[in-house]
């Protein structure tokens, strides 16, 4: 049906966001591509935020859920036992968590990643008895009273809204590359007159996607896992936007020596944008009641179908994860080019989740809204969103891949004298 643009402003909340700075009316994606009312196409750098990994309308995904609904599967279980859901956890624990030798129990929890955020901290404090829980400068953990707490975004946060139970610790490289924040950290815990009180949990992200692309190196991992395990809290790693293959490996730490004790999974966990979270638990901490943490859309039968195939189809082998790494060099490769343009600038984040720090979040704007006018949908992220990040699927095609960093690059020199005198300003 068609609809003006002003339908949007007419009814629609003032919490809109994305929209504001690509107001265009989308309609149909295929791939790594968008197209909008009027046919026109957009390589797509956003990826529903990290949330379509495999690209848009993945065939086989497509496939399956049009089989599934046409044979009457059921579409919503609650936590009854389900086929669809079986399928899913077979599929999962064969190809994921088996092969990487992790043994954990799944928990689905709400569709969002703030709820298994939720699930993950409620857990936490049940199991150990304590309340407090450490977080970490820049984090993202969601919009929920709970994981809003562990969040650390003003903007976010508001005020009047009483976020307690969190205290906020510097990440990895928030003071530069000369102090290590683990040993504060350490410090702070070890001291029993610092302040803090003994955590539940101690939350973070591999790499911080919202917050800017701040990346934990493996070494400041494994101090602040040792951390939590001295002083008997849980580690949780949110990979919420930074799992399912994003940093070119499943999980965000695997590579990197540490079992956490809590997973969040969400966004491409389905494989094809349908809501779907859960909460990985080492069996230890498995304490939940029958019941004691629900939710009505746990059981979105649908996400389970295409996330059974995307699991089969990508994380059968090692093959994937090869092909991830090697767009992530294009990717690298590309931005570091497009960095030379813009003195000043840096190059952020690893795998497919990588960025341009433009320092000025007037300029970001003006090169994202530049980006959109040439065929390109990007956004960013960072304290001021002068983090301009690249979330392409990690499916797109070298080529594809090309074309958006060539759009970006134009868009980059065409801006770079107004990074170059809002630098001389500040």
């Amino acid at each position: 049906m068609a609809h003006h643009e002003d339908v949007f402003a007419a009814h629609e909340s003032q919490v809109r966001s994305y929209c504001r700075s690509f107001p265009h009316v989308l309609t149909t994606a295929v791939g790594s591509v968008v197209y909008d009312r009027e046919g026109r196409a957009y390589i797509d750098f956003l990826a529903g935020a990290g949330s379509l990994n495999y690209g848009h309308n993945d065939p086989d995904m497509k496939a399956a859920l049009m089989a599934y609904i046409a044979g009457d599967g059921i579409a919503l279980g609650l936590d009854l036992h389900t086929a669809a859901k079986g399928d899913f956890l077979t599929a999962f624990h064969e190809l994921v968590l088996g092969p990487r030798g992790m043994d954990y129990k799944v928990q689905f929890t709400g569709p969002t990643g703030s709820n298994a955020v939720e699930a993950a901290l409620k857990l936490a404090r049940k199991v150990t008895g304590r309340t407090n829980v450490i977080a970490f400068t820049h984090a993202f953990h969601g919009v929920s009273i709970g994981s809003l707490a562990a969040t650390a975004n003003s903007h976010h946060r508001m005020s009047g809204l009483g976020l307690h139970g969190v205290t906020r610790m510097p990440y990895d490289g928030y003071y530069g590359p000369d102090i290590d924040t683990s040993e504060l950290l350490a410090q702070m815990l070890d001291d029993s007159s610092s302040g803090i009180d003994a955590p539940a949990a101690i939350i973070l992200e591999c790499v911080q996607g919202e917050g800017g692309l701040n990346m934990v190196s493996p070494a400041w991992l494994r101090r602040v896992a040792a951390l939590a395990a001295r002083h008997g809290a849980l580690l949780v790693v949110d990979d919420c936007q930074a799992g399912c293959g994003r940093t070119g490996t499943f999980f965000s730490f695997e590579d990197m020596g540490v079992t956490p004790d809590l997973v969040v999974l969400a966004k491409s966990i389905s494989g094809f944008g349908l809501p779907m979270s859960l909460l990985l638990i080492r069996p230890g901490v498995d304490r939940w009641k029958p019941g004691e943490h629900n939710g009505t859309f746990r059981g979105n039968a649908h996400a389970f179908i295409t996330a059974e195939v995307a699991i089969r189809k990508f994380w059968a082998g090692a093959g994937f994860s090869e092909v991830v790494r090697h767009r992530s060099a294009l990717l690298r490769a590309g931005l570091v080019g497009i960095s030379d343009a813009m003195p000043g600038s840096r190059v952020k984040g690893r795998g497919m989740m990588q960025g341009l720090d433009v320092l000025d979040e007037d300029v970001s704007a003006a090169v994202r809204r530049t980006c959109a006018a040439n065929g390109l949908l990007i956004e960013a992220g960072g304290a001021h969103d002068e983090v301009i990040k690249v979330m392409a699927p990690l499916t797109t095609d070298d080529a594809t891949l090309e074309r958006g960093l060539e759009i970006l690059r134009t868009a980059v020199s065409q801006h770079a004298e107004d990074h170059r005198i809002s630098r001389v300003a500040n």
